[in-house]
C-alpha cells in the first residue's frame, strides 16, 4: 500500500521542479535574446565617421570649378597686312621687353613705303614747279607795274603841260580834260595791277600751304609706315610669358588681327564656372573663396560674363593676395561663393551622409552601443560644415558617413 513521502522528500522535489522551471525560463530567455541578436542589424565603429555637434558660423556657399589665369595679359595686333615669315618665340617661352616674338614678311608694305616715297618726291618738285612759275609770274606784272608807275608819271606831267598852257593861253580846256581823264585812266590800271599782284601772290602762298600740307600728311603716313615696319619685327614689350602665339608660317594675316598673346606672370586671377541655373546668385562684389590645394585664398567677383555658354555662366574673381606662391597659371582650383553666413549656429562637419536628398529630414545619433534615428533638418553648408537643427544638442555625436542601407531603421547596433 501507499506511504504518505516525507517532508524532506516533499522539499527536495519541489526545489527540483523549481530549479527545471527556473532552466527552463533561461534557455526561452537565451533563446529569445539570441534570435534578437540574430535579426537586429549591426555595425562596426570602424565602419562609420562621426562628428561632434557645436556652436560655431557656417557660410554657405556655391560650389564653381575654376582655373587660375594671369590678371594682366597682352594682346598684340599686327601692325600691317603680312605674311607670317618666321616664328622665333613659341608658346610657354619666358621673353624680357624687346625679345622678338615673330617676324612678319614686309614686302607688301615695302611697295607702299616706296610708292608714297616717290609721291612726296614729286610733290617737293612741284611744289619748287609752283614756286618758279608763280615768281615768273609775278615778275611779269611788276615789270607791267613799273612801265605803268613810269606812264602814270608821264600822264601826271602832260596834266600839269596842259594846265599851264591853258593858263597862258596856248591850250584849250578840251585838252586839259582830255589829259585828266588819260590820267585817271592811267591810274585806275595801276590799281587793278597792284591788285593783281597781291592776289598773285596770295595765291602762291595758298598754292604754297596746300603743298605743305600734302607733303606734311605724306610725312606722317611714310613715318607711321615706317614704324609700322619696324613693328613687323613683333617683339615684347613688357615682362612675362608667350601664351599663345599665331604659328602657322606662311599665313596672312591682317592689320588690327591678333597674333601674340603675352601674359604677365606676377599676378593672377581666376576664371570661373558655374551652371547658370545659379546665375541669380552670382553678383559683382561677392565674397569667394578659393581653394588651391590645401590653401584657401578669398577674393570678390569682379565681373560676370552676360551671356551663358554651353550651360554655363562665366565670371571672374579678383584675388586679396594675387601673388600668392601657391598660384600657378592654368592650374585647376575649387571656387566657393558666399551666398549666406550664419554667425552662430549649431553646425557638424560635412560628410557624405548629408549628400543623399532623402536625409534632409533625420540623423544618427550616437546613443551608447546604439546610432538612433532622431529628426532633424540641415540649413546653410559648404565643403566644410553643415548647419543642423532639430533634436540635436552641442556635444551630441552624429554620423557623417554615408548609411544608405539603413535609412529605414530607427536603431543600428554598434559592434
Amino acid at each position: 500500500m501507499d506511504r504518505e513521502l516525507s517532508a524532506a522528500t516533499k522539499q527536495a522535489y519541489k526545489r527540483k521542479r523549481l530549479w527545471q522551471i527556473s532552466a527552463a525560463i533561461a534557455l526561452v530567455a537565451a533563446a529569445i535574446f539570441g534570435f534578437r541578436t540574430l535579426i537586429t542589424p549591426s555595425i562596426g565603429r570602424s565602419e562609420i565617421r562621426t562628428a561632434t555637434v557645436e556652436h560655431g558660423p557656417v557660410v554657405a556657399t556655391l560650389t564653381a570649378s575654376g582655373v587660375v589665369v594671369p590678371e594682366h595679359e597682352q594682346a598684340i595686333t599686327s601692325p600691317i597686312q603680312a605674311r607670317i615669315e618666321q616664328v622665333v618665340r613659341t608658346s610657354g617661352e619666358e621673353v624680357q621687353p624687346g625679345d622678338q616674338v615673330l617676324l612678319l614678311d614686309r614686302s607688301f608694305s615695302q611697295l607702299a613705303y616706296d610708292k608714297l616715297r616717290d609721291e612726296q618726291e614729286m610733290n617737293q618738285h612741284k611744289r619748287v614747279q609752283l614756286r618758279l612759275q608763280l615768281q615768273k609770274k609775278l615778275n611779269a606784272l611788276e615789270s607791267q607795274l613799273a612801265i605803268k608807275r613810269m606812264g602814270v608819271k608821264s600822264l601826271q606831267a602832260r596834266l600839269e603841260d596842259e594846265q599851264y598852257l591853258l593858263k597862258i593861253g596856248g591850250g584849250t580846256q578840251e585838252q586839259v580834260k582830255q589829259a585828266e581823264l588819260n590820267l585817271k585812266i592811267a591810274q585806275q590800271e595801276l590799281a587793278q595791277l597792284e591788285r593783281d599782284i597781291a592776289s598773285e601772290r596770295e595765291l602762291l602762298k595758298a598754292d604754297e600751304q596746300e603743298l605743305g600740307f600734302t607733303l606734311a600728311m605724306q610725312g606722317r603716313t611714310i613715318e607711321e609706315l615706317e614704324r609700322k615696319m619696324e613693328q613687323a619685327e613683333v617683339r615684347a614689350t613688357h615682362r612675362g610669358v608667350v601664351t599663345w602665339v599665331k604659328n602657322e608660317i606662311g599665313s596672312n594675316v591682317n592689320a588690327g588681327d591678333v597674333i601674340v598673346r603675352l601674359a604677365d606672370l606676377s599676378s593672377f586671377k581666376i576664371k570661373a564656372a558655374v551652371s547658370d541655373a545659379f546665375a541669380e546668385q552670382l553678383q559683382t562684389g561677392g565674397e569667394a573663396t578659393i581653394r588651391v590645394n590645401d590653401t584657401d585664398l578669398n577674393g570678390i567677383i569682379a565681373s560676370i560674363e552676360p551671356t551663358v555658354t554651353n550651360g554655363t555662366v562665366t565670371f571672374f574673381v579678383e584675388l586679396h593676395e594675387n601673388a600668392h606662391k601657391a598660384l600657378r597659371p592654368n592650374l585647376r582650383v575649387d571656387v566657393y561663393v558666399t551666398t549666406a553666413t550664419k554667425p552662430n549656429t549649431l553646425r557638424v562637419k560635412n560628410g557624405p551622409y548629408f549628400n543623399s536628398a532623402s536625409n534632409n529630414d533625420r540623423l544618427f545619433v550616437v546613443r551608447g552601443d546604439e546610432l538612433v534615428q532622431i529628426p532633424a533638418s540641415t540649413g546653410a553648408s559648404n565643403t566644410d560644415f553643415v548647419e543642423v537643427e532639430g533634436s540635436v544638442q552641442p556635444g551630441d555625436e552624429i554620423v557623417i558617413s554615408s548609411l544608405e542601407d539603413y535609412e529605414h531603421l530607427k536603431k543600428i547596433k554598434l559592434d
